[in-house]
């Protein structure tokens, strides 16, 4: 009995020293407590934001990504569009055309000579080997929406620079309207680019008369088999300013019987001379890298000149044959006379290989394209050419010499861009500029050239 007292009054002495700490120790249980759920409850507010942050971010995110999958779409067919609108042609460069009327093509020549002259030696000529960059040309050309087109060629031959063609047309119909430097519009041969002559340099009263490019304005009528040119024109570029003043005008006719080409055509020239002016008529030996001119007027005081012009030509198969004459009248300022010169050249052609024939386009003669090129399994193309060429500058008390031209070629193109041609010319003069032994001016000069020639 007084055991179980002692026990129990121990228990409640231990339970009364105990209890205040017990408090204090709850008490602070309770306080970290509310602290962790307020901890608790403000991440869970911050995980909420986060979630709604996300939510939007991945919203954004599927927009965007929406948007740019559209614009590669609307990118895609735009360039598709593009692409179908747009055409690129390989003609010795590209050629790049778009819907509407654009089109744009870079252009160029270039074109190296050599050979010999051989004239007596007692004319006391510096003859021999000569060899020059004929032409050395750049340029482009294209059209514009709306009808208009333009060309433009700077030639670098001579070391300097000179303007060849600088051009703006307007097309409509069957009217073309060009404006700038260009051609006048004389003859099947003149206007024949030198790209496809079949001779090293042209017949010779196209050099010796003042057949160039001038500043004008001029009108081209092409419709079926009728060709009909006319121009107002001043001078070259390089000559002006001056008075001088020209009218040229060209009618061709130029049916197709079958496969045959015919080309039937004439021209006029007049030109007025500012006061003052005087006109000089030469020619070289059928070669431009000799500076020797063995046909040659001199100076004439002149007020004007009038030319008059027919040409000819048959393109039938392998076979080609052209003609062209032309007769110019000098309205002498003080002579009583005035003189006619004249000049005139007839060639024929054929080519060797199976399937070429020459080029003929819009009354000149056009590029050749050799049926089997290289690079093909063919040789290209191989045509072979002669030629008789006459000049005859004497008349009315002018003796500026009389040429007659016997001329032989080869023309072996390897590709449509690309030509090498060999030229024999035989030439007999009389009354040639540079006296012989003894004061002989009846003699004769050779000449042989090559050329190497690639254009785009």
């Amino acid at each position: 009995m007084t055991y179980s007292i002692s026990r129990a009054a121990l228990a409640g002495a231990l339970s009364l020293a105990s209890s205040p700490a017990m408090a204090q120790d709850e008490e602070a249980l309770r306080q970290e407590l509310a602290e962790m759920r307020a901890m608790m409850a403000q991440m869970a507010q911050r995980i909420d934001a986060l979630e709604s942050e996300l939510a939007e971010t991945e919203a954004e995110a599927t927009s965007a990504a929406a948007v740019a999958d559209a614009a590669a779409r609307s990118a895609e067919t735009a360039l598709a569009k593009a692409d179908e609108s747009a055409s690129i042609a390989f003609k010795g460069m590209p050629e790049i055309k778009r819907e509407g009327g654009w089109s744009f093509k870079p252009r160029g020549r270039l074109q190296f000579d050599a050979g010999n002259v051989g004239s007596p030696d007692s004319t006391g000529r510096v003859d021999g080997f000569g060899a020059e960059a004929r032409r050395a040309r750049l340029g482009a050309s294209g059209d514009i929406p709306g009808g208009f087109g333009y060309k433009f060629e700077f030639d670098f031959a001579a070391s300097e620079l000179t303007v060849t063609d600088a051009i703006i047309s307007y097309e409509t119909g069957d009217v073309e309207i060009l404006v700038g430097q260009f051609n006048t519009f004389q003859g099947l041969e003149e206007l024949t680019s030198s790209l496809h002559t079949s001779f090293i340099e042209r017949a010779a009263f196209t050099d010796v008369l003042p057949f160039e490019r001038r500043v004008g304005v001029g009108a081209v009528y092409q419709s079926g088999d009728v060709l009909l040119q006319a121009g107002l024109f001043t001078d070259n570029m390089i000559d002006l300013p001056n008075k001088n003043r020209s009218v040229d005008a060209r009618a061709v006719f130029m049916p197709k019987l079958g496969e045959t080409q015919l080309h039937l055509g004439g021209s006029v020239h007049y030109n007025r001379l500012e006061d003052g002016a005087t006109l000089r008529y030469r020619q070289r030996p059928g070669v431009h890298f000799s500076s020797d001119r063995f046909i040659d007027t001199g100076a004439l005081a002149a007020d004007g000149e009038l030319g008059l012009g027919l040409e000819a030509a048959v393109i039938s198969g392998p076979f080609h044959v052209s003609a062209e004459t032309f007769w110019q009248t000098v309205d002498m300022t003080t002579a009583p006379i005035d003189p006619t010169f004249f000049g005139g050249s007839i060639e024929a052609g054929y080519f060797l290989t199976k399937g070429d024939r020459r080029g003929y386009k819009n009354g000149t003669f056009d590029r050749v394209l050799p049926a089997n090129p290289v690079g093909e399994g063919g040789i290209g193309s191989v045509q072979v050419n002669v030629r008789y060429d006459r000049l005859d500058m004497n008349d009315a008390g002018i003796i500026g010499g009389i040429q007659d031209g016997y001329s032989a070629s080869i023309v072996w193109k390897p590709t449509d861009y690309t030509m090498l041609l060999a030229n024999y010319g035989h030439l007999e003069y009389t009354d040639a500029a540079f006296p012989a032994a003894g004061g002989d001016r009846q003699y004769n000069v050779d000449t042989f050239a090559v050329r190497a020639q690639i254009d785009f």
